[in-house]
């Protein structure tokens, strides 16, 4: 039944893929519905992700399971009129979070170790949760026998359901720009730590290090010339420096918009270098800067003419060599290209670029969303000639699995022998 739903969503325009039937079959498997409506509200719940696909929805799911009764509204006006006009200290629901209400509603109702009628109790979103986070009371303990207190009350339990976490598993392409932008709460917990190098520029240091010459003699002048205090210097740590290139063609737009959306939201990467590329090179280290992720999101695609463009990888890498790699951006820093490795250019010409680019960065992490595949096999021209160059290669294709990710930045390991040429 999920599969056949799937693809008349799929032949009506609703990205219905595969993990979303899947998503649908579990919650009819959990919540059992006994009737057209909830049986609705699980597809409302798991198969659409905009309020542009519930009409097409209402549609198809009419035509397969029959009419959906007082759910058939897109933002349920007939419900709200048979509750009552609201309170005046009511406030706003989202659609995002009235359509888990009523999907919970129904798993409520048609649970199969309790009566369908009752008390389990909606709240409301709360007000300036970032992450729409909502508790919702899913069952009622009867004690055995007397409790602690000795008054017998009922032990009503309260879980947390959040919606960001929720969509934490779901992968960049199919998630909205608004659902994208309610993970920047869970992305703001992650780090972007690169590994640490000694710098040029020593410290002074009361007990160890070598000595300093130069500052023992300076103090010697206070002393006639007399060196009575050897002043000592240690190597000074420092962070290695992250740089990004990001693709920004057709075929990578949802995982790009991801990616930029963590360089802004992630500590740490403020201090990074981005670039985007798609046929032309475009630095936007100064365009994420600003103080709303969709605003930094928006601006990055008016700096960059190419958004949604075709490829040519290498040709960009070779114009961020010229251009900044040889004046010293990416000497011993950590290079993240984000690309699937569709390149419309010469593959020879990206083996070459990233050859040069592999002898002055310390790390290259190649970030392909295709990877998340077990069976994935390098065999486009453009991937294949960047391989042998990168010393991790990731998905990051969700918020989950954006920890490999963090975890290939933080390699310390050298890199490994590069491909000979």
């Amino acid at each position: 039944m999920a599969a056949r739903f799937g693809a008349a969503l799929r032949d009506a325009g609703v990205p219905a893929d595969l993990g979303r039937c899947e998503r649908f079959a579990r919650a009819v498997t959990i919540a059992r519905p006994a009737t057209s409506q909830a049986l609705y509200l699980c597809a409302l719940a798991t198969l659409v992700s905009t309020d542009a696909q519930i009409p097409v929805l209402q549609r198809v799911f009419a035509a397969m399971f029959g009419g959906l009764g007082a759910f058939g509204g897109q933002a349920g006006p007939a419900t709200r009129s048979a509750q009552g006009p609201p309170g005046p200290n009511a406030q706003p629901q989202s659609p995002l979070g009235d359509l888990l209400a009523r999907a919970a509603q129904a798993a409520r109702e048609h649970r199969p170790d309790r009566p369908p009628d009752d008390d389990g109790q909606m709240v409301d979103e709360a007000d300036g949760d970032e992450t729409g986070q909502a508790w919702v009371a899913t069952g009622v303990d009867e004690p055995d026998g007397d409790d602690e207190d000795g008054d017998g009350a009922t032990a009503v339990r309260a879980v947390l359901a959040s919606s960001a976490e929720r969509l934490a598993g779901t992968d960049f392409a199919e998630l909205s720009p608004a659902e994208l932008l309610m993970l920047s709460g869970l992305m703001r917990k992650l780090t972007l730590a690169v590994p640490m190098r000694r710098s040029r520029r020593p410290r002074p240091s009361p007990h160890r290090g070598r000595t300093d010459l130069r500052a023992t003699l300076r103090h010697a002048r206070r002393t006639g010339g007399h060196p009575v205090r050897l002043a000592r210097q240690e190597p000074t740590m420092e962070p290695r420096r992250l740089v990004v290139l990001c693709d920004i063609s057709g075929s990578m737009e949802p995982y790009a918009r991801a990616m930029l959306q963590l360089l802004y939201c992630a500590a740490g990467g403020a201090d990074a270098e981005v670039f985007t590329f798609a046929t032309r090179l475009t630095r936007l280290t100064g365009t994420l800067a600003h103080s709303r992720p969709e605003l930094a999101l928006q601006q990055a695609g008016h700096a960059a003419p190419d958004w949604l463009g075709g490829t040519k990888i290498g040709e960009s890498i070779a114009e961020f060599n010229n251009s900044y790699g040889r004046r010293g951006m990416a000497r011993g820093a950590v290079v993240v290209i984000i690309s699937d490795g569709w390149d419309t250019g010469e593959p020879e010409v990206l083996r070459r670029e990233m050859e040069r680019l592999s002898l002055v960065a310390h790390r290259i992490i190649w970030v392909n969303p295709r990877t998340q595949n077990p069976e994935y096999r390098p065999l486009a021209g453009g991937m294949a000639a960047a391989w042998p160059y990168c010393d991790a290669v990731v998905s990051a294709h969700t918020l989950h699995a954006l920890d490999d990710l963090t975890a290939a930045l933080a390699h310390p390991a050298p890199r490994r022998a590069r491909a000979s040429s």
